[in-house]
């Protein structure tokens, strides 16, 4: 009987092939690492620099003069000086009109001060001048940030605004670029250190006032009507073919059950299209349109126009909520069609739908930074109009916009009429608290046929929307078309 012989095992292969594994896993390592380099680099990078926990950012300081900050026409808004001691003390030329966008430095920063601090502690003057400075023991002096804000909108904004509380944010809906950014009441930033207890105390005052608090990005409002555009879309939507046969007759108010919604002031506007009830800012007629609509289909809807999400932005913001749910009883419904109940909003955010609208469904990124410049003025970095992506269809958005020119040719936004240009907007009117006046608000863009301009307006405890809010938008509009 033969035996079988046994194949012998050859160490070196066992060996060869261990080293191989090895060799696999470290150059497999070594891709990861590269490509989550890449990955930083290219979208981390700036975040994780200008981080405020980064502590190596203030070694930059000891090299470096803190560099400018410039509107779009060079204004200067931000510049770091010298105090009676011969130490620098950053400067705020535009005092209160740009507190908010611009920011502050000495007490924690904030606006851009905090978000381009990476690019104001940077230095990219020749090897030359580097070499000098460092041999005489002189600091290299800053790069430059140029801005999208215009001079002329902010201040214009600041002063329509005047001693009222509230929010005025301006943008090109082709660009995302954000013109002008206002918070009233405002505060110094050049006098921020005697200020500051006061600005920061306990006290209701103090508490009332919030001066700090950058109300076009920060402040959360009841969308009120301007909530209608959403309802509205939403019930296009669901009606694709028949929505232009809706109709409603206002008396006034709406009653289903043991609840009533009443239109502002107890108007009653008679026999309303859904055209008509939009543009009169109906809020009967969007009640009852809001009991037949699929609450999750609304839901998913506002969530598609980023509440409860991030925004596509990089300066601080608060989150808009919606909360209505399918489950909700047939008060929350009343309440959250017409723009109430427990949904807020941004005056920012809100600005961002009609600029999707204006900009034929695709929003663009709104951004604040132009450019980055050195001292001899050459350019460093460019930042570039960027899409976030479609909210809505382009027919869609050219529907809201009819209904949006509506308001202001025959409905609520009547201030904002002229033979000088053509406006769509929606105002709105927000209840806060019963024992108080409601918010004031205007979203709405121009030219109507080819936008170029944005305008959100929120004025706290002010009343109707087109009687105090869309008279701020027009004086903006008349400033950017004067020009």
């Amino acid at each position: 009987m033969k035996r079988k012989r046994m194949k012998k095992t050859n160490p070196n292969q066992k060996s060869n092939r261990s080293i191989l594994c090895m060799t696999y896993f470290i150059v497999g390592i070594f891709v990861c690492l590269i490509v989550y380099l890449g990955y930083f680099m290219q979208f981390e990078r700036e975040s994780v620099i200008n981080n405020p926990y980064n502590g190596r950012i203030s070694l930059f300081s000891d090299k470096v003069v803190r560099g400018k900050i410039l509107a779009a026409d060079g204004t200067v808004l931000a510049d770091t000086g010298e105090d009676e001691f011969g130490d620098e003390k950053r400067e705020y030329p535009m005092g209160q009109i740009f507190a908010h966008a611009v920011g502050y430095l000495d007490k924690g920063k904030t606006g851009l001060e905090a978000q381009v601090n990476f690019y104001l502690l940077s230095s990219h003057i020749n090897l030359l001048q580097q070499i000098g400075n460092d041999l005489a023991g002189e600091k290299n002096p800053g790069d430059s940030v140029i801005t999208t804000l215009d001079a002329g909108l902010q201040k214009a904004a600041y002063d329509l605004l005047g001693d009222r509380k509230g929010a005025v944010v301006v943008m090109e809906p082709g660009t995302g670029k954000i013109l002008a950014m206002v918070s009233r009441p405002a505060f110094d930033p050049n006098t921020l250190d005697e200020e500051w207890e006061a600005l920061t105390g306990e006290d209701e005052n103090a508490k009332s006032q919030a001066k700090l608090l950058n109300r076009a990005s920060q402040g959360l409002y009841p969308p009120g009507s301007t909530f209608k555009i959403i309802t509205a879309l939403e019930y296009i939507r669901e009606h694709p073919q028949d929505y232009e046969n809706f109709t409603f007759d206002c008396t006034g108010y709406y009653q289903e059950g043991e609840y009533a919604i009443q239109c502002y002031h107890g108007t009653a506007h008679g026999h309303q299209n859904l055209q008509q009830a939009f543009a009169n800012s109906c809020n009967g007629a969007f009640a009852y349109l809001g009991l037949s609509l699929d609450k999750g289909r609304l839901k998913s809807l506002a969530e598609e126009m980023l509440f409860n999400n991030e925004l596509p932005v990089s300066l601080t913001y608060s989150k808009s909520s919606y909360q209505m749910e399918e489950t909700a009883d047939v008060w929350e419904t009343l309440q959250t069609s017409i723009g109430q109940g427990k949904t807020q909003i941004t005056p920012l955010h809100n600005g961002m739908i009609a600029a999707a609208i204006a900009n034929g469904g695709t929003l663009m990124k709104p951004y604040m930074v132009d450019r980055v410049e050195n001292v001899a003025g050459d350019t460093v970095k460019k930042y570039m109009p960027e899409a976030y992506g479609p909210l809505m269809s382009a027919n869609e958005a050219e529907t809201l916009t009819e209904f949006m020119k509506e308001v202001v040719n025959s409905g609520t936004a009547s201030a904002l009429r002229t033979e000088a240009y053509t406006v769509a907007g929606k105002t709105g009117s927000a209840e806060f608290d019963k024992n108080k006046e409601t918010h004031g608000w205007f979203v709405g863009f121009a030219p109507a046929e080819n936008p170029e301009i944005v305008v959100s307006v929120l004025v706290e405890e002010s009343g109707s929307g087109g009687r105090t809010a869309a008279p701020i938008a027009r004086g903006i509009f008349d400033t950017y078309f004067s020009r």
